[in-house]
């Protein structure tokens, strides 16, 4: 399973990168606005930062919720670097623009999935990624995990190339839920992806380790 960041945040993905297990980074407009990046050229620079920062896929969000509008920020989103995966809105006019992107061969993220009909719409359009919301369904109640399970019994039924990057993922535990079920990619915060290191088991035994070879070599 792949491990994307779901951040602006500069110095928390250059964390993660640090730690050799990043493989992409995802971003909104919300998260750029949290870290204060305002204006058309101060957010495609920091995409561009972003990007030389990282190996991997950058998602980078569209603004335009109309076919035309999507086709022209895409396209100049995806000319920035080529790392840049082109995030479209799961709407009507999001799917007729994840087909044409698919036809230019120019990678896409169809973004806000809550369904399985969604996910099947966006992966008959040809998009490389389908982002289902997981967080946002638990938050009403509603099990996100079995979207992700729903999402991965059709896609391998018909053995779809869309990858499901499981989003909105709030703790360590969703990651783990995720590689349950055969996600492609999680994508989450610095928080969730550190929580994995942590055991009081290996805390106590490398203590224990510690004490024990300052004794033996007192």
């Amino acid at each position: 399973m792949k491990f994307f960041i779901d951040t602006a945040n500069l110095e928390q993905i250059k964390e993660a990168q640090a730690l050799g297990i990043l493989d992409g980074v995802t971003t909104n407009p919300s998260l750029m606005a949290k870290e204060g990046i305002s204006g058309n050229d101060n957010v495609m620079n920091h995409y561009k930062t972003i990007c030389e920062i990282v190996d991997g896929d950058v998602s980078a969000e569209v603004i335009a919720t109309d076919y035309q509008g999507m086709i022209e920020e895409g396209e100049y989103l995806a000319s920035l670097h080529p790392q840049i995966v082109v995030k479209i809105p799961m709407i009507k006019d999001g799917i007729k623009a994840i087909k044409y992107f698919s036809s230019k061969g120019i990678k896409t993220n169809c973004t806000l999935v809550f369904s399985s009909g969604q996910a099947l719409l966006a992966a008959k359009a040809g998009a490389t990624y389908v982002s289902p919301f997981i967080g946002r369904l638990d938050d009403i109640s509603t099990e996100g995990m079995r979207l992700i399970e729903d999402i991965r019994l059709i896609y391998d039924n018909y053995a779809y190339d869309t990858q499901i990057l499981a989003a909105s993922v709030r703790h360590t535990m969703h990651i783990i839920q995720c590689a349950e079920v055969g996600a492609d990619v999680m994508t989450g915060p610095l928080s969730a992806i550190l929580g994995l290191l942590k055991h009081p088991l290996t805390d106590n035994g490398l203590a224990q380790f510690l004490a024990d070879h300052a004794k033996v070599n007192s």
